[in-house]
């Protein structure tokens, strides 16, 4: 029988509620221009350290997703049609925050023929229009596996390609139910193949009930598929209706974990409780492009 800790969080996993100047016209500007971000939709922690220094991740196609990942807070079900106007909108948004970097994700579109693939690169594009100076990095779904769908993505010629395994193979079945471990991995592979010169990103959750070793194969299999950056963070569950906690994974763990990672070549590695996908995103772009 499996033991659950309480939800009580250790001291050291506590963060201020988000608020500040530059955190609420952050907040206006997306209402204003009907944008969506991961930072709200999935309750980030970092949303008030991130916003309060003007950077956030767009979350593109939408807010409804046709998966139901055990330990995500964004909504299931059946999503509406596309909004061709959003790439334009998020580039616009791009160029009144002044970023240098921007993230952009979305929500797993899997009745799409493309799986949105199409509007990742149009956002792409128009990014690059409209701020010729700032990176795109993109945090992408798996496309069910559909090398064509990728493509369209890297020929738009992203900075980073992201694509997160989330967790160890034997948790996928209650963590990520319609995803498969080798798949994600395929997909990480042929973004490096398609556009070698790329910084390739992949990231995963510790408290789910993963062993020390477990850790360690996924790591090194990502490593095998040409990831250059690692990210590893603490599983926050964001309601009761979402898998529990099995325990808090304390700092010396995550400290022990980046070790490990520089020795098996990974370019950067994240690693610590507060860690996503996006957090010092543009930072671990610019380590992994000086050490190519």
């Amino acid at each position: 029988m499996t033991t659950i800790i309480p939800e009580r969080r250790p001291e050291w996993l506590k963060v201020r509620a988000p608020r500040g100047e530059n955190y609420e016209q952050l907040k206006q500007l997306m209402r204003g221009q009907s944008l969506h971000t991961v930072c709200e939709e999935a309750r980030c922690p970092n949303i008030g350290e991130c916003w309060g220094h003007k950077t956030a991740t767009f979350m593109i196609l939408g807010r409804v997703c046709t998966r139901s990942c055990g330990f995500c807070a964004v909504e299931t079900g059946r999503p509406l049609g596309l909004d061709w106007e959003e790439p334009k909108r998020v580039a616009e948004a791009v160029r009144t925050m002044g970023l240098r970097h921007a993230v952009v994700t979305s929500v797993n579109r899997d009745e799409l023929r493309d799986g949105g693939a199409g509007v990742f690169a149009s956002t792409i594009r128009w990014i690059r229009r409209l701020n010729p100076e700032c990176n795109v990095e993109v945090l992408t779904p798996d496309f069910k596996g559909d090398q064509a769908a990728l493509k369209v993505v890297m020929d738009a010629k992203p900075s980073v390609f992201n694509h997160n395994v989330e967790t160890i193979p034997r948790l996928y079945k209650q963590v990520r139910p319609q995803a498969i471990f080798q798949r994600s991995l395929q997909v990480l592979k042929w973004a490096k193949e398609m556009n070698p010169a790329a910084p390739t990103k992949s990231g995963f959750m510790l408290g789910l009930g993963e062993t020390w070793d477990e850790v360690l194969e996924v790591m090194q299999a990502l490593r095998e598929h040409d990831v250059d950056i690692l990210t590893i963070g603490q599983y926050l569950r964001p309601s009761f209706q979402h898998l529990p906690i099995q325990r808090y994974v304390p700092l010396e763990e995550f400290a022990a974990l980046k070790e490990e990672g520089k020795k098996m070549g990974f370019r950067h590695v994240e690693s610590g409780p507060f860690v996503r996908s996006s957090y010092h995103a543009h930072e671990q772009a610019a380590e992994a492009t000086q050490q190519a």
